[in-house]
C-alpha cells in the first residue's frame, strides 16, 4: 500500500471511522518541523543500559559518537556473553513518526548468537531505563527490528519483536514473539530509511520508501521473551500509549546517520489534520 492511499483510509478508517473522501486536503498542510533524536555531536539525551551492567554504564564505549555518525561498537568487548544493550532517548512520546537513516557494517562480534547477525531495532513505547533491572535483556517495549541482507538471501527488515509485550491484528491478539514484514531486503552497508508511525495505544505502522510492510494496533503489556522484570513494570494486558524510544545493541556493529522526531500529539484530536500531516511528512 502507497503512502497517499494507505495512510489516509487506514488512519481515518481504523481510528475514527471517518469518510477519507471528506477530509481531502486541497494544499498540504505546514508539517511539524522534526524534532533531532540525535544532534551529530553527543549522546548526553540519551541513557545506555547494557545487560549486566547497571543503568547509565555506556560499558565498553558501545555507544559513541564518531564521524558524525551514531555508532555502535564493540572493541571494548573481550565476548559478547548475552550483554545486550539499549540506547534511551531521555523523553518519552506517545503520537509520532520516527525516522531513522541506519547501515550495518563490519563483523559481527565474538560471542554473538547467530540470529543477531546484522540484526538491531528500534524500540517504541519502551519502559523507562531507570526502571529496568541490571540482568533484564531488552526493555519491555515493541521492537521495530532492523535486519541486513547476506548478499543472498532474501531477509526482510522492519519486522516486529514483542519483548514483553502482545499486539492486535485483524482484530485478533497476536502473541508469538516475531512477526516477518513484506519489505525487500537491504544487502551489505547500504544506508536504509525506516519511518514509524506510532499514533498512541491506537495504530502502529512500518513504512519503507512510501510503502506500508507492517501494521498493527493496541500495543499492550503482556506475554514473554524479556526478563528478568520487576513484576511492578509487567503489568499484563495494560494499553501502551507512549514510551520510551530505544536503539539496540545485539553484537553487531550498526551506524546511524539520523535518529529524528515528528511530533504529533498536538494533532491527535483532529482526526484530519493528523492525517493531512502524515501524509505530508512521509511524502518527503
Amino acid at each position: 500500500m502507497k503512502i497517499k492511499s494507505a495512510i489516509a483510509t487506514l488512519i481515518l478508517g481504523t481510528l475514527f471511522s471517518c469518510s477519507a473522501t471528506s477530509q481531502v486536503a486541497t494544499k498540504a498542510p505546514e508539517a511539524p518541523k522534526p524534532i533531532q533524536l540525535f544532534n551529530g555531536k553527543d549522546i548526553k539525551d540519551w541513557t545506555p543500559k547494557i545487560r549486566l551492567h547497571e543503568v547509565g554504564d555506556n560499558y565498553a564505549n558501545t555507544f559513541r559518537v564518531e564521524d558524525g555518525l551514531l555508532k555502535v561498537r564493540y572493541d571494548g568487548y573481550d565476548d559478547f556473553n548475552q550483554q545486550y544493550g539499549h540506547l534511551a532517548f531521555n523523553k518519552p512520546y506517545g503520537y509520532y513518526i520516527l525516522r531513522l537513516e541506519y547501515r550495518f557494517v563490519g563483523e559481527q562480534t565474538k560471542g554473538g548468537e547467530g540470529w543477531a547477525w546484522s540484526n538491531s531495532g528500534a524500540m517504541l513505547h519502551g519502559q523507562d531505563p531507570k526502571t529496568m533491572l541490571k540482568d533484564q535483556d531488552f526493555p519491555i517495549s515493541i521492537e521495530g527490528q532492523l535486519l541486513g541482507g547476506d548478499g543472498k538471501n532474501e531477509r526482510t527488515t522492519s519486522n516486529l519483536c514483542t519483548p514483553g509485550t502482545n499486539v492486535v491484528i485483524k482484530d485478533k491478539l497476536f502473541t508469538p514473539h516475531c512477526l516477518s514484514s513484506k519489505s525487500k531486503t537491504y544487502h551489505g552497508d547500504q544506508w536504509v530509511t525506516a519511518d514509524f508511525l506510532v499514533l498512541g495505544d491506537s495504530l502502529i505502522q512500518h513504512i519503507l520508501e512510501g510503502e506500508v510492510v507492517l501494521e498493527y494496533n493496541k500495543p499492550q503489556i503482556g506475554g514473554a521473551n524479556v526478563g528478568p522484570v520487576d513484576p511492578k513494570q509487567k503489568e499484563d494486558g495494560k494499553l501502551l500509549k507512549e514510551g520510551y524510544i530505544y536503539l539496540q545493541s545485539e553484537s553487531h556493529p550498526i551506524d546511524f546517520r539520523k535518529v529524528e522526531l515528528y511530533d504529533l500529539s498536538a494533532y491527535k484530536d483532529n482526526e484530519g489534520k493528523l492525517t493531512e500531516v502524515v501524509n505530508t511528512i512521509l511524502k518527503r
